[in-house]
């Protein structure tokens, strides 16, 4: 396709009151003024024919399968030609879905080279299916005045996926720490997993568990002693309802919710725990039992991944009341939510003091720096006192709310978003290291 630019249009446009000026000046003159617009229309249409054609164009774009929410990216366009006058330089621009974030942009410099590779830089927002329709090329004549434009269809899927890149850092810190495991040695007679020491048998246990060469040596019945590591249960209870759609640096706060979620399971299901995992809004959308073994993390990251972002109330009583009836036995819990005021926070506050009675409940929430600014903003006009004293109102409501399920027993934690990860890893460690479960 080729257009004329702004510059084309200017310049025959230029042609009439030329031609009026010339005709006022004196009348045999009009012909002048054809003459330029013959001109300028010549110059347009030779500008076009050495313009590159888009058939003489090699366009090449390395795939990607896959992007993690939250992390920059770059999709490598290559470029080829041997017209023999190229374009100086040529944009570039993507139709792709609303999930992925990119330039309207490109710009890419040829001259002098007849080859050039650029990126593309690409910003998933929100997890899920991102299609790249088609890449939309432009370039100029050497004048100026024309406009090619190439559209390439491509129907390229992508799949955005929870962000690990901090999770194998998180787990490489949490083993440098002395007390990380936080594991429980237990003494076992007879069975266990772990050879401890020897002592004498109790009549009752296990005869399997009697060394018969030692027994023999001491002239009396002497059993194995094992230790087993009591390892924990951690369930991930996400709250996918309509405020934990709102975003953060841009990312819903479920996202930023799950991505630490991630970190953090990779560095237990390390230490040995089990993970498990709900999701829940206005009914339970999944639930995957605790699973221990690194092979559990894969399972625990395609889970997360496939978590929908659902635009409805959330219903506490249902989904906690759902996660009490699966467990058997004490967990630590680490519900992530998120919630407006007192008055909403009601039924939420009582469910989860009701799972507290019999498991360990961390209450997570992220902060919003927005309100954090309003509050600490100066007042220029009214419009700003009145946000001022609104986002305050918030902030109390929300202090207010944290400080009763602290008195209720349960361990609350807030976060700015951009080092959520990291502040809930060490909450696990700190949780750990005290022997809270």
């Amino acid at each position: 396709m080729i257009v004329p630019t702004r510059r084309a249009v200017v310049l025959v446009a230029a042609a009439v009151p030329l031609s009026l000026a010339l005709v006022a000046l004196r009348a045999e003159l009009w012909p002048l003024g054809l003459a330029y617009l013959l001109f300028v229309l010549a110059l347009v249409a030779l500008d076009g024919a050495r313009a590159l054609p888009p058939r003489r164009l090699a366009v090449s774009v390395r795939p990607i399968d896959s992007l993690f929410i939250g992390e920059a990216a770059g999709l490598n366009v290559s470029l080829a030609t041997d017209w023999p006058s190229p374009p100086a330089a040529i944009e570039a621009r993507l139709d792709l879905a609303a999930i992925v974030d990119a330039p309207p942009l490109s710009r890419a410099s040829f001259w002098p080279a007849r080859a050039v590779s650029f990126e593309i830089p690409l910003r998933p927002l929100r997890r899920g299916l991102a299609e790249i329709e088609a890449l939309w090329l432009r370039w100029r004549g050497a004048f100026g005045l024309v406009e090619r434009r190439y559209r390439m269809a491509m129907g390229v899927k992508i799949h955005i996926l929870p962000s690990i890149r901090g999770a194998r850092g998180a787990a490489l810190r949490f083993a440098a720490i002395d007390a990380m495991l936080g594991v429980k040695a237990q003494r076992e007679f007879g069975t266990g997993t772990e050879f401890d020491a020897l002592r004498d048998y109790i009549p009752g246990l296990d005869r399997r568990s009697i060394d018969w060469k030692h027994s023999a040596r001491h002239n009396r019945l002497v059993s194995k002693e094992y230790r087993t590591e009591r390892n924990h249960q951690i369930i991930f209870a996400f709250d996918t309802g309509h405020l934990m759609q709102e975003p953060l640096g841009g990312i819903p706060k479920l996202d930023h919710a799950i991505n630490a979620a991630l970190q953090l399971a990779y560095v237990s299901l390390k230490a040995g725990d089990r993970v498990g995992l709900l999701a829940f809004d206005a009914q339970v959308d999944r639930y995957v039992e605790p699973q221990g073994g690194t092979q559990a993390f894969g399972r625990l990251r395609r889970q997360l991944a496939e978590i929908e972002y659902a635009a409805v109330e959330t219903n506490f009583t249902l989904g906690l009341s759902d996660l009490m009836g699966r467990l058997n036995r004490r967990s630590l819990v680490i519900l992530m939510t998120e919630f407006v005021d007192t008055v909403t926070a009601e039924l939420m506050v009582e469910n989860v003091a009701r799972l507290a009675q019999r498991h360990l409940v961390l209450f997570v929430t992220l902060k919003d720096p927005q309100i954090e600014a309003m509050v600490d903003r100066g007042p220029h006009a009214f419009r700003d006192v009145a946000e001022s004293v609104a986002a305050e109102e918030m902030r109390r409501d929300r202090l207010v709310v944290l400080e009763r399920l602290r008195r209720l027993g349960i361990l609350c934690f807030e976060a700015s978003h951009e080092r959520f990860g990291a502040a809930l890893l060490n909450r696990y460690i700190e949780i750990k290291q005290r022997g809270l479960i």
